[in-house]
């Protein structure tokens, strides 16, 4: 099994993990009218084919009692559940997530879902695995929770002027947030307990758990959507074949930063690996900027609040990684 022995391929890897997490959606830009309850299936099933790719090539090397499938024998079951629970935990939060930015916006999701996230799953990771300077720690994501506020407040500029945010909107987030930090400690307890799973077997637990999510949760909103009107599976087999394709991409990408994540944290903690990674908007404005022109013409204010982020978030991986080096 290959896992990274020095902090520096850690990091390299939770960046890795942090530019896959906030690109995929890009996959899902490029399905032009197509909802987003339809290509959803294309991409659980991509990451569940990434993580079994990943888990039989990287996380079946050198041999012995960490192979994947030797691990997956002899791994307490009770690990084999946390795993699971945690992707299905993080499935609906994520649906509740995008639900959240198409009701309120960017600007209000962000801060409100991912900075939710990120507080509640550092905090509960790190009461399970103590890795790291707790004080520079906790400097560390508050420094990585203003960066969020900051792109929330950037894409605010965009939408200057709109109607104000439903109280419906800031409730999906609130509880997309509250889920999304909770499947953190899932994976920190199926990695840490007695007879644990590697970080591959992990992976393929936890997107197998996100998978069967979706035969239960997304039929429901495919019936009864938070957004727009209900949607049937005759639009699913209408769509082309590219539309498919991105979907699998889609799920490929965002399936190999969550591989990269676990892995790192097999080095560095949960809590640390988690704080990096979970700061995925950063790319997704990165790429929002570079890409899709969304802040062409946008106003000083607004590019004011985008270069605070981008220091922010660096500033944030500065003192994160001095917590693993001084803990």
């Amino acid at each position: 099994m290959f896992v990274p022995t020095t902090f520096a391929a850690a990091l390299a890897m939770t960046i890795v993990s942090t530019i896959c997490w906030g690109s995929f959606a890009n996959t899902f830009k490029l399905t032009r009218n197509y909802r987003f309850e339809l290509y959803y299936w294309d991409y659980a099933f991509g990451t569940v084919l990434i993580s079994l790719i990943l888990a039989f090539t990287m996380g079946s090397m050198q041999g012995g009692e960490t192979v994947f499938v030797v691990n997956l024998r002899t791994a307490s079951f009770s690990n084999l559940w946390y795993a699971a629970i945690g992707g299905f935990i993080f499935n609906i939060a994520n649906v509740l997530l995008l639900a959240g930015i198409e009701i309120a916006g960017l600007a209000v999701a962000f801060p409100i879902s991912i900075g939710i996230a990120l507080v509640e799953g550092v905090v509960l990771s790190y009461a399970l695995q103590p890795k790291g300077n707790a004080k520079l720690l906790a400097i560390g994501v508050a420094s990585a929770v203003l960066a969020v506020i900051l792109i929330g407040k950037a894409y605010g500029e965009l939408r200057s002027g709109e109607a104000s945010v439903s109280r419906k909107g800031v409730i999906v987030c609130v509880i997309s947030g509250l889920l999304m930090g909770i499947f953190a400690p899932f994976v920190t307890k199926a990695m840490t307990a007695d007879h644990p799973l590697t970080p591959y077997t992990v992976a393929v637990l936890f997107t197998l758990g996100a998978l069967i999510c979706c035969f239960i949760f997304n039929p429901i909103l495919m019936r009864k959507p938070l957004v727009g009107t209900p949607v049937g599976f005759a639009g699913y087999r209408a769509a082309s074949a590219s539309y498919h394709a991105f979907g699998l991409l889609g799920g490929a990408v965002w399936g190999i930063g969550t591989v990269f994540n676990f892995v790192a944290a097999s080095l560095v903690g949960v809590a640390i690996s988690y704080a990096i990674g979970q700061a995925s908007p950063m790319i997704a404005a990165l790429w929002g900027v570079a890409v899709w022109h969304e802040f062409h013409g946008a106003s000083s204010r607004a590019k004011a609040y985008l270069a605070g982020m981008f220091a922010s978030y660096t500033l944030a991986l500065v003192l994160i990684a001095a917590a693993y080096q001084a803990g």
